[in-house]
């Protein structure tokens, strides 16, 4: 099952890069972002069963910290202060967590935190809009 996570969510990440290097949309480090936040979701629903199995009510934490990890950076595009500094920061947390539990379910979750990573790097933020001028 964990082998199944892990391939899907690689897959899933070269699926959104692709389609930010082909498509090159206006804002993408919100795809990123979402995108991001939408794989390791999907990856902690599929490990669920099996980490409940295996850990029972740990798994609350060892598949929440990924996924709260992954909300903030989010919830700072919703702010619009320091961005690119939340990505680096959450793909930290998300990887140092993977490498932590990296004998069981943590690279499942790695591929997401180098989605974040190439989104903080490759992606620049949208143009600001220009100041309205008062005459």
């Amino acid at each position: 099952m964990v082998y199944l996570a892990t391939v899907s969510a690689i897959a899933a990440v070269l699926l959104v890069g692709v389609m930010v290097l082909v498509r090159k949309p206006a804002d993408a480090r919100r795809v990123v972002r979402w995108s991001a936040l939408a794989i390791t979701v999907l990856v902690a629903a599929a490990l669920t069963p099996y980490t409940v199995d295996d850990s029972g009510p740990a798994a609350s934490y060892l598949l929440g910290v990924p996924v709260v990890a992954a909300t903030l950076p989010v919830l700072a595009q919703r702010i619009g202060r320091l961005g690119g500094v939340v990505d680096v920061v959450a793909a930290l947390v998300i990887g140092g967590w993977g490498l932590l539990l990296g004998l069981g379910i943590g690279g499942a979750f790695l591929p997401a935190a180098v989605l974040l990573i190439a989104g903080a790097v490759g992606t620049r933020p949208p143009p600001a809009a220009p100041e309205p001028v008062n005459r």
